[in-house]
């Protein structure tokens, strides 16, 4: 390909409206364009990318024996109507009506769709097990897109979905799907980990998380030091903590005026106790019905916990008007002795004696709180949010955190759907039965930003050979050369008869441009044709992500870069 002729608009500067690496470079390498906020054009170079991209992706869904379709963007209501998710699932959901005045959506996930295939066309247990699935555009409405394809709201998914007879049957799917994501990522050659992860609004019984490894990722994977646990912030779990089991004299109840001062910070610095030694008590509406939530002050509530412990399709804290009918005082002196209501506490409150909390009056706090002696809880869990140092839950082990980005969720979805959809098979006694269902998805750009965010330096992207645009860029120095001219593109269509995928820079351009340009871009290897070099039937070859340097002779530079794209 001649860069001449590619639409490849690069630019000098970060646009003022990035915030993260990929979204800059995207732009700088003239992969992506903003139409509006959330929504991005592909220019040539990036449709390259995301088609690689997704050729990996499709090799090896078909690979595991899974079948492609494409399934309808434009959704009708009634059939999220019959799951129940047309008024749970928010305002991600884009609602519309069309000119006969019926309700549709613009598709965030395709749950409801294909089970709806399979429930018309799926009847005997013979036809299982099945694996469906397709790449196709998914449209969210986020609140506040950003970070470009990263968080975008129209978007490219890779979204697969097994049917399978039984709860071994599914087991076995979904571990073939989690194979094949292993494999998927290996491929793509990225850093990743598989973590354990909620459901979310998708639903089912459990879920894994592919996270590629990057400083830059909005997301907190803790994992243990000395077994393979791993999970995000989410759905990690916290082992219990060891604690003295000695007996600790409980000293008398005391109150303590605490004028104005209402959080943690302020209370503990007044009363001169440490944050460890407050009691947090936290008013939660669940599903209608108030709970009180006991978090020590230290700590912080995990609520996807708390609401899957309550199995509740939403918490929300209480209003101050609910706190205050609750608890006869205002926002911040709540405390749990003498509530009528739920209490639920984290495990490491039952370690703590003669503790600080919120005397249920305006400007009031109660020193020396025991429980059993002054209040009791209805149920102990783990509710806190993990942090860098807690105990593995699988062993004794210690958890530590790094940043990723979530590029892969596979769910063991059970028989939510097609239970609420009414997709049965006949198992062979004639008997109706319920197909138990998996889901699987991969953000195809959300895959390429975090693989920029992965490999890039302060010129430019690095990319992974699988997922480069293009396997090597032949630069030759001054295309007014006749010499120069002619050797690279003696090399540039050598190297295509190989079947290697090049570009050449036939720009009449500055060497000092085409290079910024060529590391910018991030194809890994680049081959230079300069003046001196070829004096003595020369060309220089230097690796994009080790900047190594070398010079080759002309008739070897066939083998050599066929020998550097098998190393990458």
């Amino acid at each position: 390909m001649l860069y001449s002729k590619m639409l490849i608009p690069t630019l000098r500067e970060d646009p003022t409206d990035a915030e993260v690496i990929s979204h800059k470079l995207m732009l700088r390498a003239g992969m992506i364009r903003k139409l509006a906020a959330g929504i991005y054009t592909s220019l040539p170079l990036g449709h390259r990318v995301l088609r690689k991209t997704e050729e990996i992706i499709r090799e090896e869904m078909n690979r595991a024996g899974a079948l492609e379709l494409t399934l309808p963007f434009v959704q009708p209501a009634e059939i999220w109507q019959e799951s129940g998710r047309w008024d749970l699932y928010g305002k991600e959901l884009l609602r519309f009506r069309d000119r006969g005045d019926r309700d549709f959506c613009l598709g965030p996930t395709h749950e409801e769709v294909i089970t709806d295939v399979v429930r018309k066309e799926v009847t005997s247990y013979r036809q299982l097990p099945l694996i469906l699935y397709q790449i196709h555009i998914k449209f969210r409405d986020e609140i506040r897109p950003r970070f470009g394809v990263m968080r975008a709201r129209e978007f490219v998914m890779k979204d697969a979905y097994s049917f399978d007879v039984d709860e071994e049957a599914a087991e076995k799917s979904y571990r073939t799907m989690f194979d094949t994501y292993t494999r998927i990522f290996e491929r793509c050659g990225l850093r990743f980990r598989a973590v354990e992860a909620d459901t979310g609004p998708i639903g089912g019984s459990f879920s894994h998380e592919f996270m590629v490894l990057a400083d830059s990722g909005e997301d907190s994977i803790f994992s243990c030091d000395s077994c393979s646990y791993a999970a995000n912030k989410e759905k990690a779990e916290i082992g219990e903590e060891i604690t003295d089991t000695r007996p600790v004299p409980q000293q008398a109840l005391t109150r303590a005026e605490t004028p104005g001062k209402r959080t943690i910070e302020e209370v503990s610095s007044f009363l001169k106790v440490t944050p460890k030694n407050l009691l947090k008590t936290l008013l939660y509406t669940a599903d209608g019905s108030t709970v009180a939530v006991l978090i020590r002050g230290d700590h912080e509530l995990n609520e996807v916990k708390l609401k899957n412990l309550l199995k509740a399709d939403s918490v929300t804290l209480a209003t101050d008007e609910e706190v205050e009918r609750i608890t006869s005082a205002p926002k911040g002196f709540a405390g749990p002795i003498g509530l009528k209501v739920k209490i639920i506490a984290d495990h490491a409150v039952k370690g703590m004696n003669n503790c600080v909390t919120g005397g249920n009056a305006q400007d009031l706090h109660l020193l020396n709180v025991n429980r059993e002696r002054d209040f009791a809880v209805d149920q102990f869990a783990d509710l806190r949010a993990a942090q860098a140092g807690d105990r593995c839950p699988r062993c004794h082990g210690t958890l530590a955190v790094q940043r990723g980005i979530e590029v892969g969720h596979i769910f063991k979805l059970g028989i939510k759907y097609s239970k609420s959809l009414h997709a049965t098979y006949l198992d062979p006694r004639g008997k109706e039965q319920y197909i138990v269902m998996g889901c699987y998805g991969i953000g195809v750009g959300r895959t390429v930003a975090a693989a920029i965010e992965q490999n890039h330096d302060k010129d430019g992207i690095i990319f992974p050979l699988p997922l480069a645009p293009f396997q090597v860029i032949v630069i030759p120095v001054n295309v007014k050369d006749t010499n120069i001219r002619d050797t690279a593109f003696t090399l540039y269509q050598s190297l295509a008869k190989e079947g290697l995928e090049v570009l050449i820079d036939d720009r009449d351009e500055r060497p000092g441009i085409k290079f910024k340009d060529a590391d910018l871009i991030g194809i890994p290897i680049r081959i230079t044709v300069g003046a001196k070099a070829i004096e003595n039937n020369q060309v220089d070859i230097k690796i994009r992500k080790t900047g190594q340097m070398e010079l080759v002779q002309t008739g070897q530079v066939i083998e050599k870069v066929k020998g550097i794209v098998g190393a990458l």
